[in-house]
């Protein structure tokens, strides 16, 4: 079957749902929280979809995380009992899988089988790469005999890039966000290290009593340790150092 161009209405519905999404990942980063979402929203952007269920490879095997049917989680089940199925296939080869359970037995018994019970008669698959560490897919099922098309093939597949990068962008950010307090937190040990070395080459103290001696100032100014080790350092840099720290305090 030919590719057929996506009408504009849909594309406007994988916006909106790219939408929801993203006002998920403002109000949370738990990932269970966020695929469930996912799972939601794809059986609304997709037009023959009727369930949906998102694999992920895990080090303990692949596993299902997210969901929007029971059925669904049986039906993966059977494929991952094979540890092989259409959802596995997606996950592992990063290709789009689309085939009719009728024709699935051959190839995959158990999962056709389980299938049929759950009156599941096609099924749609589209690799999404989780985060930096797991691999999964997105699962689509379709009751009765009218199947998916190519057309859903699209919806499936560009729904899926576009979540993947919001999920993505989220998960930058939150990395940049860990950098950068890593590198404060740096920062700060650094300059109240340097604090406590003047403190104990100019008052002869100890490690321990240069740093009480800090704190104690630290809470009688209400100042944040590192902001007082930050001007305890300048001013000793230029020559005040002893009036930094005050002579009672130091001595403790």
């Amino acid at each position: 079957m030919t590719d057929q161009a996506l009408p504009a209405e849909q594309i406007a519905e994988i916006a909106g749902a790219v939408e929801e999404l993203t006002s998920v990942l403002s109000r949370t980063t738990n990932k269970e929280t966020i695929l469930q979402a996912v799972a939601e929203q794809v059986v609304s952007v997709v037009p023959g979809a009727d369930m949906a269920s998102i694999t992920v490879l895990g080090e303990d095997g692949p596993y299902t995380t997210a969901s929007t049917d029971p059925r669904a989680w049986r039906v993966d089940d059977a494929q991952y009992a094979e540890d092989d199925g259409p959802c596995l296939r997606a996950a592992r080869t990063g290709a789009l899988v689309r085939i009719e359970v009728s024709t699935a037995a051959e190839l995959w018994p158990t999962f056709a089988a389980v299938a049929r019970e759950a009156e599941v008669g096609s099924f749609l698959a589209a690799p999404l790469t989780v985060d930096r560490h797991a691999a999964g897919a997105v699962n689509l099922f379709s009751f009765g005999t009218h199947g998916f098309q190519e057309i859903d093939a699209q919806f499936l597949r560009l729904y899926t890039v576009v979540a993947q990068a919001a999920i993505h962008s989220v998960g930058q950010t939150r990395l940049a966000e860990e950098v950068e307090q890593l590198r404060s937190a740096m920062a700060s040990r650094a300059v109240i290290e340097q604090a406590k070395g003047i403190l104990m080459a100019v008052r002869g103290l100890t490690d321990d009593q240069a740093f009480q001696a800090l704190v104690s100032q630290s809470q009688r100014d209400n100042v944040k340790l590192r902001v007082l080790a930050r001007r305890f350092v300048a001013m000793a840099s230029g020559g005040a150092a002893g009036s930094a720290v005050e002579d009672g305090e130091a001595q403790r």
